[in-house]
């Protein structure tokens, strides 16, 4: 993962475009449907304008594009307790956390895909980043995690970005609410966990099942009720997870059919904050249709620093 992603391209991903009007034998009617389709969740989604013009302010130390159609996206979850239904899960502190982040590499051609967790407790330098509230920080050596918390996704993407040269070309941020709207929406993921988990929702056995996405957050951000209680130790069940979630994509015809990964965006479109350039109808669209030809065995964990969780 050395080698950088190409500049954002004006084509979804996923080949040629796909809006309104392709197709010689497509009805008026026909463009008239696809363009509400796309549409749908484009008044949702957040477009991140601050990241954008902090990102853009600071162009010229960022990494270079180097390999055509290849993207680099960094997901990013969110702990933030604001928002309709994450009240719940605590109190509110005040400072917006990075639950996970994980810098996921899709290939030139889509033939593949790497998923990168970086722990939250990664010492790193942070470089100095604008608040919030407009004010900058000073440089500092420090958790990954703080990043966030003092600069919100573009410190992250700018901490991502200098030790590694890799150009971060997309980034979302999703909150819990999102994340269960997400895996609700696919009809849940079938995981197997060695012992009961209490923290999960209302409880998930141990043994094969498939939890609902209340219970598949509980699982997911499980510490001490779980394995060793490390952060490394989560990362690794979040790793299994995400390849169940993979199997699941691959098996339930989510992408397959042109109108299904639309109930999935738009499950969790009011829950995330990405790029501009990810905020339009039919980007996201373009992008999840560029999955659908990445075989699972395809996909790879790895985790900063060294060890690796196949996506079988």
């Amino acid at each position: 993962m050395s080698d950088t992603a190409g500049a954002s391209s004006a084509r979804p991903e996923g080949g040629r475009a796909l809006g309104p009007g392709t197709g010689s034998s497509a009805s008026g009617r026909a463009r008239r449907r696809r363009r509400a389709v796309y549409r749908k969740p484009e008044g949702n989604i957040t477009p991140d304008e601050a990241a954008a013009a902090e990102l853009e302010r600071f162009g010229e130390e960022r990494p270079t594009a180097l390999v055509e159609d290849a993207r680099n996206i960094l997901p990013i979850g969110s702990d933030s307790r604001s928002g309709e239904g994450n009240a719940r899960y605590g109190r509110d502190a005040g400072a917006e956390r990075s639950d996970t982040v994980i810098l996921l590499r899709l290939s030139a051609g889509r033939r593949g895909a790497t998923a990168v967790s970086v722990p939250r407790d990664l010492t790193v330098d942070v470089p100095g980043c604008r608040r919030p509230d407009g004010s900058r920080s000073e440089p500092v050596f420090a958790m990954f995690d703080s990043a966030f918390v003092v600069g919100r996704s573009s410190c992250a993407i700018r901490t991502v970005e200098k030790p590694t040269d890799i150009r971060v070309d997309h980034h979302v941020v999703v909150d819990f609410a999102g994340f269960k709207d997400v895996i609700d929406a696919v009809g849940g993921v079938g995981v197997c966990p060695r012992e009961p988990d209490e923290d999960a929702g209302p409880g998930l056995p141990a043994g094969r099942g498939t939890p609902n996405g209340e219970q598949a957050l509980g699982h997911v951000r499980a510490r001490k009720a779980l394995g060793d209680g490390s952060d490394t130790g989560r990362m690794e069940r979040r790793q299994r997870f995400l390849g169940a979630l993979a199997h699941t994509r691959g098996g339930n015809d989510v992408l397959l059919n042109p109108v299904r990964p639309y109930p999935v965006l738009d499950a969790a479109a009011s829950s995330l904050t990405t790029d501009p350039g990810l905020a339009g109808p039919r980007s996201p669209y373009g992008l999840v249709r560029g999955l659908r030809d990445i075989p699972t065995e395809g996909v790879q964990f790895l985790t900063v620093p060294g060890s690796r969780t196949s996506g079988t």
